[in-house]
């Protein structure tokens, strides 16, 4: 099946050319009456052309990894906490024992005490004490 990302299945990009099912090779269909004689010709020009198809599946490919993109981010909503802010953070980032599935996800509240540029913080529990690895 080709391949959403860039329109070509795998195995044309590596072979440079479609599979024929063994169906297709024993009952004759147009497919296959169009090719006969001429399969050696088919092959080669191809191989010729691989390489092109090859780099336009890259061109695609990066068109809807941006389209992906755009659409992620018109959806996303950034966060910025600062300082004062009340937040919870995730149960891995203490490094506890693990409880199970069944298990707390998140600790806290925690208060930010300091606020970075790029989503940094420093946290500090109710009583005012830093917490570690924040």
């Amino acid at each position: 099946m080709p391949k959403t990302s860039n329109g070509e299945t795998p195995f044309s990009l590596t072979y440079g050319t479609e599979t024929m099912i063994p169906a297709e090779i024993r009952v004759p269909t147009q497919r296959t009456l169009q090719r006969e004689g001429r399969v050696e010709e088919d092959l080669r020009l191809n191989l010729n052309l691989a390489e092109e198809m090859s780099e336009e599946a890259v061109r695609r490919e990066v068109e809807y990894k941006k389209k992906i993109e755009r659409y992620y981010n018109a959806r996303v909503m950034e966060v910025k906490f600062k300082k004062g802010d009340w937040v919870l953070r995730e149960k891995d980032a203490s490094r506890k024992e693990d409880q199970g599935k069944l298990g707390p996800k998140w600790e806290g509240p925690y208060q930010v005490i300091w606020a970075g540029d790029k989503g940094a913080y420093r946290l500090a529990d109710s009583t005012g004490k830093e917490v570690p690895r924040t």
